[in-house]
């Protein structure tokens, strides 16, 4: 018995090490940001340097920073619910892992191509490409992302997530500037603490953020589009799978030849700190 307890502390020891060699992570003594190589190359950490709190929520492959793109119904089931054609960069609902077709990683950047998988069936979608390039700077982490589709199939139209962002569950209150307030003329801003299922919600300045009790939070720029869906998901308890999440949104259909490209930008502090950063970005 000894033996066979000793066997399986080493498996976990040895678990636990390969699953932290597959975090790369960049610092440049303001934010630290990293990403998860058995993930796609997913973004499933952002904090202030030197921080031991991971302010982002990786539950599962479908709540990292990545992309994720939907099309139309194809019979799929994702645990037990009629699903749709659906490339996610970080993996399928079951946990498999995209492949990591290419990575760069330098003191300031991290650079990934990903073939993604289908959420609901696991299956590697050959006609899919997804690069990732994440750059810091100061305070900032500008993202830029690309996707590439290459499949026959011409999709309908639909909500698009650009990219979704789950956070930890004590930044309860989501900030923003409603789309009934002019943009970038210090107007007031939107408290609020959304429930589930989603919440849509229109802007007139592209970005948002979740904040704490102490006013302090994360913030999430988005120059490609003014609306967003949203939701706080509590299991009743204090589980893991607790998360608040935002998503930017836009509507279009997935096409043979398509190459969509965006960018995003996160930033950490109070609402007003935020607001003022992303005032400078969308000035220039």
């Amino acid at each position: 018995m000894k033996l066979r307890a000793l066997l399986c502390f080493l498996c976990l020891c040895a678990t636990t090490l390969r699953a932290a060699d597959d975090w790369r992570y960049i610092d440049n003594g303001h934010i630290r940001i990293g990403v998860n190589l058995a993930a796609g190359g997913c973004i499933g950490w952002f904090s202030r340097s030197g921080a031991k709190e991971n302010l982002l929520n990786h539950y599962d492959e479908g709540r990292y920073i990545q992309q994720s793109y939907y099309g139309d119904a194809d019979g799929s089931d994702w645990n037990g619910k009629p699903w749709r054609y659906n490339p996610v960069q970080g993996g399928s609902w079951k946990g498999q892992p995209a492949t990591v077709l290419e990575q760069k990683i330098d003191a300031q950047s991290i650079s990934i191509k990903t073939r993604p998988r289908h959420w609901a069936t696991g299956a590697l979608l050959d006609e899919v490409t997804m690069e990732q390039h994440i750059s810091i700077d100061g305070g900032l982490a500008t993202l830029r992302f690309t996707m590439n589709y290459s499949g026959t199939r011409e999709h309908k139209h639909t909500h698009q997530e650009l990219p979704a962002l789950f956070v930890q569950p004590r930044f309860d209150t989501l900030v923003f500037c409603d789309a009934a307030q002019p943009a970038w003329k210090d107007a007031p801003l939107t408290r609020k603490q959304p429930g589930f299922p989603n919440e849509h919600i229109k802007l007139s300045e592209p970005w948002c953020a979740w904040i704490d009790k102490d006013g302090g939070g994360i913030g999430l720029y988005f120059p490609h589009t003014t609306e967003a869906t949203t939701y706080r998901y509590r299991d009743g308890g204090e589980g893991k799978s607790n998360c608040s999440y935002i998503a930017p949104i836009q509507t279009f259909a997935l096409k043979p030849g398509m190459v969509f490209k965006y960018q995003a930008v996160l930033a950490l502090g109070t609402a007003e700190q935020i607001r003022a950063v992303f005032s400078k970005l969308a000035r220039h």
